[in-house]
């Protein structure tokens, strides 16, 4: 009898809750499936720029009065378990929050495809420049509207990234009117714009923040159950831990390492126990050059200032890279916040621009 309660109730009630939380999406203004449809060329691989586990994202131009607006279209698979609850989750987290730093949601379409099956697509402005993936390991599935040859990061534009990064997620921490943690932190999902400005996107996985004394925990309506990814989820998500600012925390660790030394945590030399994080720890300071991306390192000056260059360079990556070490400690409570974070690389900058004005 409690079990056929309990699904009578959840049935009732898990209906109604749904069906609130998609009226909150269609509360965006709408674009028509067709509308859509004419915009990516009948959603045609030659307009794909990105797929996951829940959704594709096309590239797309919709017509406007004052001419045609260039937009990605993030368009839901709902014949994956989860994706519903990630579509209205991230369009709901959206809605609530504003930054330079994250991906600005325009509008969002919820109705039926021209064979009369379920869609839903949530719109966003494009960036010309990809994701942070696509420039660290040269996604060739990605065209960039850039010349190849120069599609490579140096030292102050990935600095500027992850202090993009890091003021984005100190903010959905602690400084919007609805704080929330983002949860799944990767390179695929730090998109940037023309001038390489960072914005952090795909809030599927986002849980809205409650405040319990001083400790600071997430739960949502939609819990998928999984958090984040692979390499960059927290050990104590894998472990059935609750969602907390400390897990973004510990991924934007993985991708800060991630970001100066170019290799991803799941490469295969990482086995048997050694990690990305280890293979840093391991190399400072005294080897700090011989694991950073050897592209980040080029340079056209003079010998003996190339010497002295480098020389600021390895003091900065030195103090980069144990920021990454400690904000991706597994004991959760032993990392730093991200206020914390943002200050020391902004710290940091200040130092390398000051020291190269020096050589000048």
């Amino acid at each position: 009898m409690v079990i056929t309660c309990y699904l009578v109730y959840r049935r009732k009630y898990g209906k109604k809750a749904s069906k609130e939380s998609d009226s909150n999406i269609k509360s965006l203004p709408q674009v028509s499936y067709g509308n859509l449809q004419k915009a990516t060329n009948g959603f045609s691989s030659e307009n794909l720029i990105g797929s996951g586990k829940f959704s594709s994202v096309y590239k797309a131009v919709l017509p406007q009065k004052h001419g045609p607006q260039v937009v990605a279209v993030k368009v839901l698979n709902p014949s994956v378990h989860g994706a519903q609850k990630t579509f209205i989750a991230e369009g709901e987290a959206l809605r609530k929050i504003r930054h330079r730093n994250l991906v600005k949601i325009i509008t969002s379409c919820s109705g039926t495809d021209f064979q009369g099956n379920d869609f839903k697509a949530l719109i966003y402005s494009y960036m010309v420049n990809g994701s942070l993936e696509d420039w660290l390991h040269h996604n060739p599935k990605v065209s960039l509207e850039i010349v190849e040859a120069t599609r490579c990061l140096n030292f102050i534009q990935r600095l500027n990234i992850v202090i993009d990064v890091a003021r984005a997620i100190d903010y959905i921490h602690f400084q919007c009117g609805s704080p929330m943690i983002h949860c799944d932190l990767k390179p695929t999902n730090i998109l940037l714009d023309a001038d390489l400005i960072a914005d952090v996107g795909d809030f599927g996985l986002a849980r809205i923040l409650q405040y319990n004394s001083h400790d600071i925990s997430a739960t949502h309506t939609n819990s998928l159950g999984v958090l984040g990814t692979i390499g960059y989820a927290p050990p104590e998500y894998g472990m059935g831990g609750q969602a907390s600012t400390y897990g973004d925390i510990y991924s934007f660790g993985v991708l800060l390492l991630e970001t100066f030394t170019g290799k991803c945590p799941t490469h295969e030399m990482f086995n048997n126990g050694l990690s990305l994080r280890d293979f840093v720890k391991m190399a400072i300071p005294d080897h700090v050059l011989e694991i950073t991306d050897p592209v980040l390192l080029e340079t056209r000056q003079e010998e003996n200032e190339r010497t002295r260059a480098y020389r600021s360079i390895k003091e900065s990556l030195t103090a980069i890279y144990q920021i990454g070490i400690t904000c991706s400690i597994e004991t959760p409570r032993d990392r730093i916040d991200m206020n914390n974070v943002f200050n020391q690389l902004e710290s940091i900058k200040k130092t390398f621009n000051g020291g190269r004005r020096n050589l000048m």
